[in-house]
């Protein structure tokens, strides 16, 4: 579990899973370096952009993330720039190879992505808490 953050009278532990998924669930994240090298890339952007990687881990055609983020950060404008990022270095040092797998564009994630939130407690517990409240 992640240790509660404090930020301008702010208190917070904000947690996520986040699923990136290769275009066409082409299996491009086994059997070679793309997936090591993503690793790296993600843990490169996601430290300018007050987001730390807990976990994060690949398949052979999708990648698993448990993040954590300020408040300040939005999930959308992150997830962008992390697919946006890691696809043009990837596209970089891979080039004749992703180029024999996606012929029309220079992609490499799905346009859409999987992303929820990561709690501590129960919805059960949470609401019984809640409705014990005054």
């Amino acid at each position: 579990m992640g240790d509660w953050k404090s930020v301008n009278h702010s208190k917070f532990l904000l947690q996520y899973h986040l699923i990136l998924v290769c275009k066409y669930r082409k299996r491009l994240l086994s059997g070679n370096n793309i997936s090591s090298d993503i690793k790296m890339l993600s843990l490169d952007i996601c430290s300018r952009h007050k987001v730390g990687i807990r976990y994060m881990e690949t398949d052979k055609d999708h990648m698993h993330y448990m993040i954590e983020t300020e408040p300040t950060v939005r999930l959308s404008d992150m997830v962008t720039t992390l697919k946006s990022y890691t696809t043009f270095h990837i596209w970089e040092k891979y080039n004749n190879y992703l180029s024999k797998c996606f012929w029309k564009e220079r992609t490499f994630w799905t346009d859409g992505y999987f992303i929820c939130s990561v709690g501590n407690v129960s919805e059960e517990t949470l609401r019984k808490y809640i409705e014990k409240q005054g």
